[in-house]
């Protein structure tokens, strides 16, 4: 039998540690995990959006809470398998807890400010020098951007050796925590024009300056000899719990704020639906092939109908009264719809009653997990939900999505986000521009070619929360006082 974990798994990016550490009285992904709490970035989460921007108010998720609870669902998950899945119950097969919950803190790490449309941005402003996408931020800021380690002796932070290489090592990660992120296995094309899926839409992968990183990661994991796609059960497992992040709580959030009730998801534009239909589709034929499954826009209303049946879940006391009394057909019709509505108004607006619909979804989503093990490598077993569980919480998680975040009302705040990063990136990209980077941007950003140059402008806006960005771009063209004393 193959152990899942091994003690190359442990081995770090600078190399400066031995693999299995000095420390006995906690694991390597502990310590990671200590690394990623006290990190910069990980701060920095706090002020980038999740579906409602930060001053809208206090309540809702930002990007740092909305990781939290990811890491707290997928540590659940894998305490659970490793008590009831007999595959992973076998000694040396335990699930470590720890690597779990690392990943669910770390997977968002590289969203930029504004949410989608930043991403659009900044894959726009590097449309030909590597492209940008969030995910392959998140391995770059662990890998390089993080200021813990360089790949020279201790004690000497310099990013760059003698020879002009690029010495940064981030928060020197071990190998088996940086594969806990690696969502996507292929390499960005660096021009736009190489992309199968068109010029315009964002890649999902790694870049391909991380290319190396990503081979020792496979390297330490599953050795040299490996063919096939690369993702290890503790990135499948943060992946699920992501999805019943999005699915629940940024619903919640929708409740919460009055943009949508529950009744309303039934009554939406047709567009929205056969957008959703049409994503989920997709979906299934890349994570069940094995299956010949596909839903239609009736299968979303009877799963909405599914989920919020509480909504249309009248008493047999209001039943029965309405049976007994003299009353016409289209005023008892009336009667029920006035009842839904308030039962709908009841469950968005009440605390109490949005709380019990996301810890009963929440749960129902934690029965439907499957496991499809990989006996040669261990490492990649493949925790997914099940089918019937993966509609239900993909048309929640679409609905959300498409009536919501695609709504023009969230659409301006983005589109001005997407405005704010396309100038902040011009105006330092210009002429002389690099002398509003920060010295430690500006002094990587004066090494190298005109790749390295872009990104370094890239790494900057990216890892810029929400605020900020408004602030520096007012700083450049607003009409808000000058000021020298703020930092970059």
């Amino acid at each position: 039998m193959r152990p899942l974990y091994s003690l190359e798994d442990e081995g770090r990016v600078a190399g400066l540690e031995k693999a299995g550490g000095s420390e006995t009285f906690r694991t390597a992904w502990r310590r990671d995990y200590a690394r990623l709490i006290h990190s910069a970035s990980f701060r920095r989460l706090q002020g980038k959006t999740q579906v409602f921007p930060g001053h809208e108010g206090d309540f809702f998720r930002n990007r740092l809470t909305h990781s939290l609870e990811v890491a707290q669902i997928a540590k659940s998950i894998a305490i659970r398998l490793n008590h009831e899945n007999e595959f992973f119950k076998e000694p040396g097969r335990n699930i470590q807890p720890d690597l779990v919950e690392f990943a669910g803190m770390a997977h968002d790490l590289g969203h930029p400010p504004f949410g989608h449309n930043g991403e659009e941005a900044l894959d726009q402003c590097m449309k030909n020098h590597g492209g940008f996408e969030g995910n392959a931020q998140t391995l770059r800021i662990l890998t390089r951007l993080e200021k813990k380690a360089t790949l020279t002796t201790a004690g000497d932070y310099s990013p760059f050796g003698q020879d002009g290489a690029d010495d940064r090592a981030g928060l020197d990660l071990s190998y088996r925590s940086l594969a806990s992120i690696l969502k996507y296995d292929s390499i960005i094309p660096e021009r736009a024009n190489d992309r199968a899926s068109g010029p315009h839409k964002v890649v999902k992968g790694y870049y391909k300056s991380d290319a190396l990183i990503v081979e020792d990661i496979k390297r330490a994991v599953v050795g040299d000899d490996f063919e096939g796609k690369f993702k290890t059960v503790e990135c499948t497992i943060m992946d699920i719990a992501d999805d019943i992040a999005y699915s629940t709580y940024d619903l919640e959030d929708v409740f919460k704020s009055g943009f949508l009730r529950p009744l309303d998801l039934f009554a939406l534009n047709p567009k929205i639906y056969e957008a959703v239909v049409n994503t989920i589709n997709s979906r299934i034929k890349k994570q069940y092939p094995e299956t010949d499954g596909s839903i239609t826009q009736s299968d979303v209303h009877q799963i909405l109908h599914y989920v919020f049946f509480e909504v249309f879940a009248f008493s047999t006391d209001d039943r029965r009264l309405l049976k007994d009394r003299d009353i016409e057909p289209e005023a008892k019709k009336m009667y029920f719809a006035v009842d839904a509505q308030q039962r709908s108004q009841l469950m968005a607006e009440n605390g109490y009653h949005r709380t019990a619909l996301t810890s009963s979804l929440i749960q129902m989503f934690l029965n439907g997990i499957e496991v499809i093990p990989n006996e040669k490598y261990p490492q990649l077993s493949n925790v997914r939900l099940e089918y019937e569980t993966f509609i239900i919480v993909e048309v929640l998680k679409n609905i959300t999505y498409e009536a919501v975040i695609r709504d023009p009302a969230l659409q301006v705040v983005e589109f001005r986000g997407k405005d704010i990063i396309i100038k902040i990136f011009d105006a330092i990209k210009a002429d002389g521009g690099d002398r509003l980077l920060p010295k430690d941007f500006r002094e990587v950003y004066q090494q190298g070619d005109d790749v390295n140059r872009h990104r370094t402008i890239c790494d900057f806006i990216a890892g810029m929360t929400d605020r900020y960005a408004v602030e520096f771009y007012s700083r450049l063209f607003g009409a808000n006082g000058m000021t020298m004393h703020k930092p970059l």
